[in-house]
Order: structure tokens, then sequence, then C-alpha cells
């Protein structure tokens, strides 16, 4: 059953074999020497910051005893990247991954979710608010979810990654996800002094999707379909559905102009939308039109004093000059966030190498320190953060990652029971035609700007095949005409392809032939 659910919704993704793995060693570019320095950089806050006793990651650095526990599950996916990488032993990773379950074993816990904070010594809740001070399900989920990519991770047959898969079941296991539906509804807290007193529905489209599925994949405690469709997309359906056009892209959920960016982050560290689709959109497409439209605001819609451009953009929230804001288009006091264009590299990797570039060579004297970039800045107020963030730091290293390797996209391919819920939320695998279907042009150019892949030093072109027929594929540079031929009547097998090629910099038009059907892409090659 397993296999045949991987194969439905993850492309007959087979065990990715990364427990006897470490990445491959390739002559470094000058791409993937700026991208390993951030990816780099960016985990020791995971790992050199992370709380002594604990092991878990603090909220942020000025508060080192305060831990949180939905960034320590983006920590603990980092500790997978950072395995893979090299930068920490095998050993070294299970033994710190201990110490985390063995605290959460003892930690304070409201029918089995964790509160948003934790005390690090302790494992008391810290009050978030005046009446969050008990279980937070959405900060559980993101917990969860790096628990179950450790799982998958450490699947070696030591005595001690046995233990640490043993805990990890048993805290899975104990999160009481239907407890926390009331009145019909799935709610974000409860507490144990103030009862349903925060009364927070999780509705309407946001960060918190990967709380449902790991909410209908539970093996114990499972909520059912008929109070995901309530409460997700009924209670606050004013931003579920959405369907509008914004500076030429179509958002097909969520709210207008698309909400902070950590929407198209938190969900689909370990998901893969590219193959994900239900009734109402297309995940991959809905993450990537959310990420164009975060861009062309700041390009074409913010003020001109706020300094942004192609290189300098990425709104979501984060600290800012007058304490912290959910920055987006329709919330913008100027705030650039790098873990914005950072952790969107998966959606839009020229894109966000630009901004990454930038914010390192140009701002990285007052942004870049020894744990990764800061937080924020704010050009017009001459305003830079000296903070780190838990919940900012990790999507970057694991969404670099996922545009790297894949790596934490390939382990969430291997939890058997998020597979298992996916169907039983109407969520498929989609049947792509024939085409390109990665790529969303540039509306202002009508260009879809693509850049070597930092590891391999190669173009790589995605796309779709249907059916038999044989495929063709050329390149055709706009302004010499001169033509290369990427593949010449070959049959591949039906699914996702990839062709990877040398060519010059330049502006091409990609032409794919497949019988009578002819399918043309405009690509820039930077």
């Amino acid at each position: 059953m397993r296999t045949c659910i991987s194969t439905l919704l993850f492309c007959c993704v087979a065990h990715f074999a990364l427990a006897q793995a470490l990445a491959p060693k390739l002559p470094p570019t000058e791409a993937s020497e700026y991208i390993g320095t951030v990816q780099r950089q960016t985990f020791k806050y995971f790992w050199d910051f992370a709380h002594p006793v604990s092991g878990l990651a603090p909220e942020r650095n000025a508060t080192p005893n305060v831990v949180t526990s939905g960034g320590s599950g983006f920590g603990i996916m980092a500790i997978v990247v950072g395995t893979y990488r090299g930068w920490i032993s095998r050993n070294q990773a299970v033994e710190r991954m201990l110490k985390i379950t063995r605290f959460l074993e003892k930690a304070e816990r409201f029918h089995g979710a964790w509160s948003h904070w934790l005390d690090g010594t302790t494992g008391k809740a810290v009050p978030f608010s005046r009446y969050d001070d008990g279980g937070d399900l959405v900060e559980t989920a993101y917990l969860v979810n790096g628990l179950l990519v450790a799982r998958s991770y450490f699947d070696q047959n030591t005595k001690a990654e046995i233990e640490l898969r043993n805990r990890i079941n048993a805290l899975w296991r104990s999160v009481e996800w239907n407890w926390y539906v009331h009145n019909g509804l799935l709610h974000w807290h409860w507490s144990a002094n103030h009862g349903w007193k925060m009364n927070h529905p999780i509705g309407g489209y946001n960060e918190c999707f990967i709380t449902y599925i790991l909410a209908m994949a539970s093996p114990t405690h499972p909520i059912t379909r008929q109070v995901y469709d309530d409460t997700w997309k009924k209670k606050e359906a004013s931003h579920f559905i959405n369907g509008k056009e914004y500076l030429g892209y179509v958002l097909p959920l969520g709210f207008d102009w698309g909400g902070p960016l950590f929407f198209a982050h938190y969900s689909y560290l370990s998901l893969d939308p590219r193959w994900m689709e239900d009734e109402h959109t297309n995940y991959w497409t809905l993450n990537l039109n959310q990420t164009m439209i975060n861009r062309a605001h700041c390009i074409e819609r913010a003020p001109k004093a706020y300094g942004y451009s192609e290189r300098n953009w990425g709104l979501t929230a984060s600290d800012n000059h007058e304490f912290y804001g959910a920055h987006q288009p329709t919330e913008d006091n100027g705030t650039i966030t790098p873990s914005a264009a950072l952790s969107s590299f998966p959606y839009t990797p020229y894109y966000s190498y630009q901004a990454m570039i930038y914010l390192y060579r140009q701002q990285g004297n007052r942004l870049f320190g020894d744990l990764g970039f800061y937080d924020a800045y704010n050009a017009k107020e001459n305003w830079y953060s000296n903070q780190y963030l838990a919940i900012d730091q990790g999507p970057i290293v694991i969404m670099i990652e996922n545009y790297r390797s894949g790596l934490i996209w390939k382990m969430g391919a291997e939890i058997q029971e998020i597979q298992t819920a996916l169907p039983k939320m109407g969520i498929k695998r989609p049947d792509y035609p024939t085409g390109f279907y990665m790529y969303t042009p540039e509306v202002r150019t009508g260009m879809v700007h693509i850049m070597k892949h930092a590891d391999e030093g190669k173009y790589i072109l995605d796309f779709y095949t249907k059916g038999t027929e044989a495929v063709s594929v050329s390149l055709t540079h706009n302004k010499t005409g001169q033509t290369q031929v990427l593949a010449e009547k070959k049959v591949f097998t039906p699914g996702p392809q990839q062709l990877r090629f040398s060519s010059d910099y330049g502006d091409y038009t990609v032409l794919l032939t497949q019988g009578a059907k002819e399918i043309k892409l405009n690509l820039g090659l930077r």
C-alpha cells in the first residue's frame, strides 16, 4: 500500500537511500559557494545556538532560554540538512535528536500538544499572550513535521537510531489532534487556565495547512474530513477561494495579494507542492504565483522610497523598526525580510539568488552575521535588525536544500501516514499535460528566467510529457537565430522530465513538439 500511495502522489519516489549518503562532492561554482555559505551559517542558529539543556531552538537570540516548538521543528529539519551536507556527523545529529526527544517527552503538554514557547531548561509552558498559555496545535504541527522528517532520514538499524525512531513514534502518536475539535471546528489553542478563550478556529488559507494534513494523518487521534472541510475551507471562506488577478498573476487561494510569503513556506518544507492538487488549486501554481505577486509588488507597486528592486524584494512576517509586522503587499512599510526571498528558492531560483547576492554583497556588512542573515531591514528608516528568529532562519536552510537536492521533500514522501492522508483530503497527484508545468512567466517581460543549477553548473529545463509519442526540444537564440537541439524525437516515460544543458547567456525561445503539438516558452538564461 505504501508503494502505491507514493507512486500515486510523488512521481514514483523510491526510498531515497540517504541514510548512508552525504551530499555529492561536486566541483564548486560561484553560486554554490555563495548559497552554501548562507545556508551553512544559518544552520548554525539551530546547532551552535541551540539550548544547552533541551537542544531546542530559542525563539530569538535575545531570549535564549525561551525555546519555540514550531521553530524547533524547522530546526530539526535543518539538522537533517546539516547531516546530509556533512557539516555535522550522523552520530552528532542522532545524539542531539535524542536529547531533543527525551526533553519533549518530559515537557509540559496539553492533550498531547506543546505550547508555542517553552522554558528551555524546565519544559514548562511560557505564555505567548494573556490567554495563550496552553497547547498550540499549529506550532505542534511544525514540531511533529520535523520529527517525522527525522524519522525518515535516520533509518539505520543502530541502537541509537532505533531508539530515536521509537521515541518519535511515541510523541507523534500521543498528540490528540481530534481533542482540539470544539463545536465541530478545529481550534488552534487550548489552555488549562482559560479553556477555549482564544476561540481561534484554523480557517481560511494561510500557513496552517500542514496542521490539517497531520491531523488527518494521525494513527491514533485523527480528525474527520468533515472537520477539515468545515473549518479550513468554510470557516473563513472570505480568504479561502480567491481566483483574482494581481499584476497579471492569478492567485487561486488566500488573502488578496497573497499575504506574507511564509504561507508558501511553512506547510511545504516537507511537502513537494508540484505533486499536490485538489478541486480548488494546484499547490505548485498557488505558491509560485504568490511568490511572483510578492516580487512584482516590490518592483512595480511599492513606493519608490522603499528602495525595492528586482534584486531587493521579499515581504513576510518579521521584526521591523516598530517591533513586528506581517509584511505583505497590503501591509508594507518598507521592511525586507531575507527569509521571504531565500525561502522561495524552489519556486524562483534565479530571482531568489538575485536577492541573496544583493543582501549579502550590498547589505551584508550590517545584515549578515555569524548565524546568517539578521531578521530584517528597512532602508527608508535606516533600520537593521540585530535579531535572529528561529521561524525565519529555519525555512532558509530547508528550502535552499529543496532547491539544491530536494532532500526534505524526498524525506516527506517517505512519511507513510501523510501519504495515506492526502487522498483522504482530496489531494491527488496532478496529471499535467505535455508542456512546461513548473513555470510562470514574468508578466512584464513574458520571460521565464533561469540560472545554472548552483551545484551542477548546468541549466535544467523541466517539462512534463503525456503519452508515448516522441518529443523534440530545441533552443533558439532570439537575436542570432542559432538553434541548439536538446532532444530529438525521443520517447520519454510519461511524467516529469529534465534536460540538462550548457549554453550562452541570453534570451531564447524553447520549442517542444510532440506529434502535431507545439509548445513555446520564452526563456532567459542568466
